[in-house]
C-alpha cells in the first residue's frame, strides 16, 4: 500500500516542549497553594498518563489522598489545569521551545508531496495553539488536514481511540500512514490502531521499553545533521524523509 498520511504527536515529538509544561504545573500548583512539586523523576512517570487533568488526578490519588474528600474535587482539578495552561502560554511568551530536529523539514515536505497531514495529541487546543504561534512558520498549524487534540475522544493515549478517530477523518487505512511518537504510551496506541510508528525518543523517554516501533530514533534527522539509530533498519537512510517513509510503507506491508 502507498503512503498517504503522517500521523504527528506533539510534545516531544514535533517540540522539546515536555519541559515547559512540567514548569507550567509547578507554577500553577504555587497558585493554588499545594505542596507539590514535581521533579523530572516524577513527571517522567507521569508522561505516562495522557492529559495534564488525568495526571493531577492520578497524583493526587497517589500523594495527596485527602484531597479526594473535596466535594469540588472535579472543578479544583479543572481550575488547576486552566491556571497550568495561562502559565504555559506565558512561558512560552518568555522563552518559547525549540522545534525538534527534522519536523518542520518532514511537514513541509509532506505538504508539498500532497500527502494528509494530522495531529494527534493529548494538550488542549489551547495549549497546542500556544505552542504553534512561536514556531518560525507561523501558519505551520494550517499545513494539517485534522487535527487531534485531547478533547476529540474521551479515551485518551494508551487507548487507539484518538488514532481510530484520526483515521476516520482523514479518510485513510491505518496501513497508509505512519505514526510519529516520542513515548511508550504514544506507541501503545497507534500501534493498538494498526498505524506503523516511528519513535524519536525525547529527554522524558531515553530508555523506556519501545518494542514495535518500527524504528526508534534520536529524531528525524537533517540531511546536515543524521539521527542515531537506536531500533531498526532505516534502509541506508541518515534522516526520515518521504522517500525514506515510502520505503518502509511498502516493506510494512
Amino acid at each position: 500500500m502507498e503512503l498517504a498520511g503522517i500521523l504527528f504527536d506533539v510534545d516531544g515529538t514535533i517540540a522539546e516542549s515536555e519541559e515547559v509544561h512540567r514548569k507550567s504545573f509547578n507554577e500553577s500548583f504555587k497558585e493554588f497553594g499545594v505542596k507539590w512539586h514535581w521533579d523530572r523523576a516524577i513527571y517522567k512517570e507521569l508522561l505516562n498518563i495522557e492529559g495534564g487533568r488525568e495526571r493531577i488526578q492520578y497524583y493526587i490519588e497517589r500523594t495527596d489522598p485527602d484531597q479526594l474528600n473535596r466535594p469540588d474535587l472535579s472543578s479544583f482539578i479543572s481550575s488547576i489545569h486552566d491556571a497550568k495552561s495561562q502559565v504555559y502560554s506565558a512561558l512560552m511568551t518568555k522563552e518559547g521551545v525549540p522545534i525538534r530536529p527534522g519536523a518542520l523539514r518532514l511537514i513541509k515536505e509532506a505538504k508539498k508531496e500532497g500527502l494528509k497531514l494530522a495531529i494527534v495529541t493529548a494538550s488542549t487546543e489551547k495549549s497546542l495553539r500556544a505552542l504553534f504561534q512561536y514556531f518560525p512558520e507561523k501558519d505551520l498549524l494550517n499545513y494539517f488536514d485534522v487535527i487531534a487534540d485531547g478533547d476529540k475522544v474521551p479515551v485518551k493515549k494508551p487507548a487507539p481511540d484518538i488514532y481510530t478517530w484520526t483515521l476516520q477523518e482523514l479518510g485513510l487505512s491505518a496501513k497508509a500512514c505512519f505514526a510519529l511518537e516520542d513515548s511508550p504510551t504514544g506507541l501503545q496506541s497507534s500501534l493498538s490502531a494498526g498505524i506503523p510508528t516511528i519513535v524519536t525518543v525525547s529527554s522524558f523517554t531515553k530508555g523506556e521499553n519501545l518494542s514495535g516501533a518500527t524504528l526508534v530514533l534520536s529524531d528525524l534527522g537533517e540531511p546536515s545533521v543524521p539521527f542515531k539509530v537506536l531500533e531498526g533498519d532505516v534502509l541506508g537512510h541518515s534522516f526520515v524523509s518521504i522517500t525514506m517513509l515510502k520505503q518502509l510503507c511498502k516493506k510494512s506491508n
